[in-house]
């Protein structure tokens, strides 16, 4: 620097002083003056001095961020991963609640189980519904009947159709008329358990066609109704219940012991 001041007073700096004082400062004064109020008046000449390191790592630190903040605009795809950048979501780590370490942790005396009672010793504790001794809720209200009670009883065990609804359905002469034919007519809808439930024809109505009906079950005016018509009916087996083999043994010898007993007697009454 004081050479570089040392260097104005010579013939071959006179171009450089003629450049500088025409550039626009607020420098008026001769050579002493620009002396003392060098470093002041002329930015130009001061960005030749070195920077000092911590200004130049600052400004590529700011430089940095102004640059991720702009990619993470753009979609965050300039945006490298690397260890010194990786870190959880904010809020999805939380320390645990540390019971029975003092007072200024929050749960420290009676670690938030109060302080005397049942509840606040160790072991079981109390089991549902009990309210120590007297009536319980579940004891005071009065019982429900069927579903309403938690009884299987109220269940439905079929998907019901009326002879009414089948024919609206536009079921022509010598159609089937099954659980299936129901389906695609749009007549029943079943979901959830009903998916699994067998049909049941019902009597509401009259019907004029002779069909084919395939069913589990049939109410009694039903297959009168259907009968008088001259449809014919058939009963669909249902699915067999699950037996030990010995209770099957004895159903199968108590079977053919009335078989037995029933040809017998209908061979002594053709005799007599």
């Amino acid at each position: 620097m004081a050479t570089s001041l040392l260097s104005l007073s010579s013939p071959s700096s006179t171009k450089l002083f003629v450049s500088l004082h025409n550039q626009s400062s607020s420098f008026k004064g001769n050579i002493t003056q620009l002396k003392s109020n060098l470093p002041n008046n002329f930015p130009s000449l001061k960005q030749s001095v070195k920077r000092p390191l911590f200004n130049i790592i600052q400004a590529k630190s700011n430089a940095s961020s102004s640059n991720a903040s702009s990619s993470s605009v753009d979609g965050g795809s300039s945006i490298r991963f690397r260890l010194d950048n990786l870190g959880p979501q904010p809020g999805s780590r939380k320390n645990r609640k540390r019971k029975g370490r003092g007072h200024s942790a929050g749960q420290g005396g009676s670690c938030g189980f109060g302080m005397r009672g049942q509840k606040s010793r160790s072991g079981p504790g109390v089991r549902r519904g009990f309210e120590g001794g007297q009536t319980a809720l579940y004891r005071r209200l009065p019982k429900l009947r069927g579903i309403a009670g938690g009884m299987r009883a109220g269940l439905p065990k079929y998907v019901p159709v009326n002879l009414k609804d089948i024919a609206d359905a536009g079921f022509q002469e010598g159609d089937e008329v099954s659980l299936e034919s129901l389906k695609e007519k749009g007549l029943i809808n079943p979901s959830g358990r009903e998916r699994k439930l067998p049909l049941k024809i019902l009597g509401t109505g009259d019907l004029t066609v002779k069909l084919d009906i395939k069913a589990r079950a049939f109410s009694a005016s039903a297959k009168e109704k259907l009968e008088s018509v001259g449809c014919s009916l058939t009963v669909l087996p249902g699915r067999k219940k699950w037996l030990p083999l010995s209770v099957v043994k004895n159903l199968a010898r108590a079977d053919e012991y009335f078989a037995k007993k029933n040809a017998a007697a209908a061979a002594a009454k053709a005799s007599a």
